[in-house]
């Protein structure tokens, strides 16, 4: 395909804005990039922090970042995709940086180029509304649309494997769900019988929870002040569930079920009482891993003879992992009955897009999913 098409996507003309659903020209995929008929496209924190104008980006601008869908164009230097393949897509890496290459793609040093600037490297805008740009390329993509324009960097080929699941929301794979499962699967590794406590039971704290469960973690805590979430999470391999709202003292619970403390704390809220929570819940030597966004400044404090005692603090981005990998292995988790990702969503058809986010941010939905016609 070598013309533009059209695409209808959800602009937002300034932060906090509402969604308004617009038609945008796409022009043909240059170089190695891939254009892409979205099935569906996940719902997640950062989309929606971002449309508040937490993150500063040019405008108009298309977010949407958790997509999923089928290759309708190639770009002329793509070779390993073709029309037809299914993908999901992830976040966009320049895969020749050190980082890249000694397989931390999370951490390119074009990072913030590549997924945050609104542009391609050269500073064209693959979306143009009535002639003018339209900044996209949002996390290598801009999935809030019928189409986007992908690269075959962030793009995963859906395996064989993934027979039986609909592609429609396979989107989560590529962000929400990878930075959960990685930050156990790729960042803590625990060892079966060590345990963990997870901070907030939202998407990326219930991908924690499976992938904990694979490893064998125990005791498994879960902590979140919502039912909803804490239920899901006992049926996915909590052995306790916390409702830190009901607890004068949520140190003092978490004490009498780990004793000297865990082995291993996460943390997807992000604010300073909660990183301070999960630092004080460690054992010593522990690890608390941070994966909350709350914005791009975010202030707290810690007592530092709490981390002289051998305790550490990391923060992990996108779950430190090689999507290319992780993604088909969860997949497989999922076959064999032991990732059911599928259990945390729930669609919306894409014109109810402020209803799925609505739903992300009171917690009434875990993982929202917007889908297409």
């Amino acid at each position: 395909m070598n013309r533009s098409v059209k695409a209808t996507v959800a602009l937002q003309r300034a932060p906090g804005s509402p969604f308004a659903l617009e038609s945008v020209d796409l022009g043909p995929p240059v170089a190695d990039e891939i254009l892409v008929r979205m099935a569906g496209v996940g719902v997640c924190h950062t989309d929606w922090t971002a449309a508040a104008g937490a993150v500063p980006l040019p405008t108009p601008f298309v977010l949407g970042h958790e997509g999923a869908g089928t290759v309708a164009a190639v770009g002329p230097d793509v070779s390993t995709l073709a029309v037809g393949d299914q993908v999901v897509l992830s976040f966009d890496a320049c895969r020749s940086c050190p980082q890249c290459v000694a397989g931390h793609p999370a951490y390119c040093v074009l990072s913030a180029a590549l997924n945050y600037s609104g542009t391609r490297p050269d500073g064209t805008t693959t979306m143009r509304h009535k002639g003018q740009p339209v900044h996209g390329s949002w996390f290598g993509q801009s999935s809030f649309a019928t189409y986007a324009v992908a690269g075959v960097r962030n793009a995963v080929k859906v395996p064989a494997a993934a027979d039986g699941l609909p592609l429609d929301i396979l989107g989560p794979l590529g962000c929400g769900l990878l930075t959960g499962a990685g930050t156990v699967l790729r960042v803590l590794r625990p060892r079966r019988g060590q345990g963990i406590v997870v901070f907030g039971l939202g998407a990326v704290g219930l991908s924690t929870v499976m992938a904990a469960t694979v490893t064998g973690c125990d005791p498994l805590i879960g902590i979140d002040p919502n039912p909803l979430r804490r239920r899901m999470a006992d049926t996915l391999g909590c052995t306790h569930t916390l409702d830190p709202d009901a607890s004068d003292d949520i140190g003092w619970s978490l004490a009498e079920i780990t004793g000297a403390g865990a082995d291993f704390t996460v943390d997807t809220v992000g604010s300073g009482t909660v990183v301070r929570q999960a630092l004080e819940a460690l054992r010593t030597p522990g690890v608390c891993a941070t994966l909350g966004l709350q914005g791009l400044e975010n202030d707290i404090t810690i007592d530092q003879g709490h981390l002289l005692m051998g305790r550490t603090l990391t923060g992990v981005i996108e779950g430190d992992a090689e999507p290319r990998t992780l993604i088909p292995h969860l997949i497989d988790l999922w076959h064999q009955g032991r990732f059911p990702f599928d259990r945390l969503v729930q669609r919306f058809p894409f014109h109810r897009i402020e209803d799925a986010v609505a739903a992300s941010r009171t917690g009434k939905v875990i993982k929202p999913v917007l889908v297409f016609e």
